[in-house]
């Protein structure tokens, strides 16, 4: 695997790669790598003949100093497990690389920023897109793969890309999850064994939803999710929402696709997860 820091030794490689006829395959993350973020890559080296594999915690979509100043960075162990998974490239970035000094951005990505994750944590979004901007602009890649559990960051992204007109095609790739269910992220490191047992209460709440919805009882069967995490030791719940697959607008029973998706405190860890409905 070659690893590159800088954007013009990494855009020189992708050049020759380019040349020589390969197609190039982004996979963005922050790091913190588990089995989830290498089935992005095991999707990405299934469609491209090149993997990028970008790693760069990055500073403007944190809402929370301590959050940003706390993201786990195992760095060592995170090249191991890309070697071993044999991808091609890693692009791992500093700051100072990615931003010049009093950086400004604004992407009017209308009423999707400020819904479900957006409302907890403002701007969140302008940074996300922010960055996978400079990321598509730096490695121009033919496509990029994005997990499912980050669903409304696709969504976010998907329309950045309409409006900008860039020529990538995104892929979106389904939640990995633990044996018992929870979804499979970099945060779960903070847990505790007993936050762990507490954190199942999400995707149980999930597969409720997805079981028992019969087309006409929408609102029954959400209600029954919230009460069911409501009364699980140790999880605050902040949103739990029916909504269309294409909006996130809150659904009716007759939206033709639907997803559930939740986010709670556990602990000290806050956790997101979904479900597709219909």
């Amino acid at each position: 695997m070659k690893i590159f820091t800088t954007k013009h030794e990494l855009q020189q490689y992708l050049q020759q790669c380019r040349q020589n006829g390969e197609t190039i395959g982004l996979v963005p993350t922050m790091g913190a790598l588990h089995a989830g973020h290498l089935s992005l890559l095991a999707m990405a080296q299934q469609q491209c003949s090149t993997t990028v594999c970008s790693i760069f915690v990055n500073p403007t979509q944190f809402t929370n100093p301590d959050d940003l100043q706390n993201y786990p960075r195992p760095i060592e162990s995170d090249i191991e497990k890309l070697t071993a998974a044999g991808c091609d490239v890693l692009f791992n970035p500093t700051v100072n690389e990615m931003y010049a000094a009093n950086e400004q951005w604004h992407i009017d990505l209308g009423d999707l920023e400020h819904l479900l994750e957006g409302e907890f944590r403002p701007g969140h979004y302008q940074g996300v897109t922010q960055v996978v901007f400079k990321l598509f602009d730096i490695v121009k890649p033919d496509k990029a793969f994005f997990g499912q559990k980050d669903y409304q960051q696709v969504l976010v992204i998907t329309k950045m890309v309409q409006i900008l007109n860039m020529p990538v095609e995104l892929v979106m790739v389904p939640i990995s999850r633990e044996a018992e269910g929870l979804a499979m992220s970099s945060r779960n490191i903070h847990l505790s064994a007993d936050d762990r047992v507490h954190a199942l209460v999400l995707s149980k709440a999930l597969t409720w939803v997805a079981k028992h919805f019969n087309g006409q009882n929408l609102q029954q069967v959400r209600q029954e999710a919230i009460d069911m995490i409501n009364a699980e030791d140790g999880v605050k719940l902040e949103y739990f929402e029916v909504a269309d697959a294409d909006t996130l607008h809150p659904a009716a029973e007759t939206t033709p696709r639907l997803i559930a998706l939740t986010a709670a405190q556990v602990g000290k860890t806050r956790l997101i997860d979904n479900m597709i409905i219909r």
